[in-house]
């Protein structure tokens, strides 16, 4: 039977000054004179150095603001009440929530076949004609029995190529048969198509309208930049990717069809137009991401091209015309930024694996590849591509969901992905903001835990942490009510004068 609890004297609730114990925190030394303060629940605090060696020699009098302060985040508790602990606990699951439910979102390779060659691709793709490179319904049949053995009551399933609107038939079959084996399962579920919008045709629009189907496509920047980024047969990928934008704006929506774009060394020089054609198109957010160490991109040398201090400058020139943006009265936002203001600034997870521990590898995302092979995330899938296929966790007609998900691969990647436990991460300041990607270290270092200080993921996310932190503490405070707008999903009240 648990204890009941009861009030404590009132005694209990004056402690005398110096009276109180410290609560788990990380710190770092933000400048001569002050120091950043990071709990495990992502709770922050600047403090002062004389003060913060005060908190740390059981010297902080109570009567200072910086007690209080201090005790509300959690960083000291006083008295002998386990609230504190209780409360911190409460928080730590709400963080840890994206573990609830297990694998949500099942990715298929539908086909390896694309009508682009772009450079950075990260996917090994082949040319159009090699059709051996599908995604059969009977491999999809035997994924989608996967699909629903997941717990999860929310599955979202995304269609991946090379260009999988090529293997459309495929991705009509995959959603009515999720959407009758759904009537009975009642689950809720989203579909996603990633295509260059290439192949689009109305026979197309009207089935991913009838069935709810989003949209994600690829706009790197204005025309001169992304047909040099992504070329195709007539030099117009740019041309009929804004064409068919409006195609799928107009048959489905506009808050139907997402962008990302990929950072190349062309990219660097034009933070700006990038932002600006965004803006333009109508768009509006924009997801500021490098170039992925897999596939094309290292055979053609892409991905060494320029260094993450290289890409971090990039990042903050966008990041201040977005802010112009922003001020001119268009709610415009910065994705990746937004991801991890939500992870400082509110109690809530994120559903974005790259930034989880334990990695989402298997546990939160899953990708099925065109010939059954199943592996923890698509990076690891296009590892396997490149010749690698250590982190294949099995396959759709060998292997069960015990032996797929519960294998010794998925737990190594799990137990290998934990920053709690994770040397470079244990004791890092932002380690509860940040996230551990074991594939990408073992691309990239050859070892799934990696090595924190020369790890070109560790450099990029600490990089753009202190930036925003440095924003958050700036002396704007019209930048600071945007970030947390941005956090929070509540509108900016807008400035009476835009800058």
């Amino acid at each position: 039977m648990s204890r009941l609890r009861l009030f404590h004297p009132q005694p209990a609730f004056h402690p005398q000054d110096g009276a109180y114990r410290l609560l788990p925190f990380r710190f770092l030394r933000w400048s001569e004179a002050e120091v950043l303060l990071v709990n495990d629940v992502g709770e922050f605090l600047f403090l002062a150095q004389d003060r913060f060696e005060e908190l740390v020699e059981h010297r902080l009098e109570s009567s200072r603001p910086e007690h209080a302060d201090l005790e509300a985040k959690h960083f000291l508790a006083t008295g002998g009440s386990d609230l504190p602990i209780d409360l911190l606990a409460t928080k730590y699951r709400t963080k840890k929530s994206f573990l609830d439910g297990f694998t949500k979102l099942h990715l298929f390779v539908v086909t390896l076949r694309c009508d682009h060659t772009c450079r950075y691709c990260q996917v090994s793709r082949v040319s159009q004609d090699r059709s051996r490179f599908d995604m059969s319904r009977e491999t999809a049949r035997r994924a989608i029995d996967l699909v629903f053995r997941s717990p999860s009551p929310v599955l979202k399933i995304e269609f991946q190529g090379g260009e999988s609107l090529l293997n459309f038939e495929l991705i009509r079959y995959v959603v009515e048969e999720v959407e009758r084996r759904n009537v009975a399962e009642g689950r809720r579920i989203e579909f996603v198509v990633a295509t260059n919008l290439t192949p689009l045709t109305d026979q197309i629009l009207d089935f991913l309208r009838d069935h709810s189907v989003l949209v994600s496509t690829s706009l790197d920047g204005p025309a001169s930049l992304h047909d040099s980024n992504r070329p195709r047969p007539g030099r117009n990928s740019h041309e009929i990717t804004v064409r068919n934008l409006q195609r799928v704006r107009a048959a489905l929506g506009r808050d139907r069809v997402s962008a990302v774009m990929t950072t190349t060394e062309r990219s660097l020089s034009h933070p700006r137009e990038i932002v600006d054609e965004y803006v333009r198109l109508g768009f509006d957010a924009i997801f500021l991401r490098p170039i992925s160490p897999y596939g094309f991109a290292v055979r053609t040398g892409e991905a060494l091209r320029y260094q993450t201090e290289q890409f971090l400058a990039f990042f903050r020139k966008a990041l201040d015309r977005i802010f112009e943006v922003n001020r001119s009265g268009l709610d415009f936002v910065e994705v990746y930024s937004q991801i991890l203001l939500t992870k400082i600034l509110t109690p809530f997870a994120t559903g974005y694996v790259d930034l989880q521990s334990p990695a989402g590898a298997g546990i939160g995302a899953v990708a099925y590849n065109y010939d059954g092979d199943v592996y923890a995330s698509d990076e690891a899938r296009m590892l396997a591509e490149m010749g690698d296929r250590s982190l294949r966790l099995g396959n759709v007609h060998t292997d069960g969901f015990e032996e797929i998900f519960g294998g010794e691969t998925a737990r190594a990647l799990v137990s290998c992905s934990v920053l709690e436990t994770m040397p470079g991460c244990s004791e890092c300041a932002f380690q509860p903001y940040c996230g551990a990607d074991p594939v990408y270290h073992y691309r990239t270092q050859g070892d799934l835990v990696g090595h924190r200080p020369t790890s070109a993921f560790c450099a990029k996310n600490m990089g753009i942490l202190r930036h925003l932190f440095g924003l958050l503490r700036g002396d704007d405070p019209w930048v600071r009510d945007l970030l947390v707008s941005w956090a929070t999903r509540v509108p900016l009240t807008r400035p009476e004068t835009p800058a």
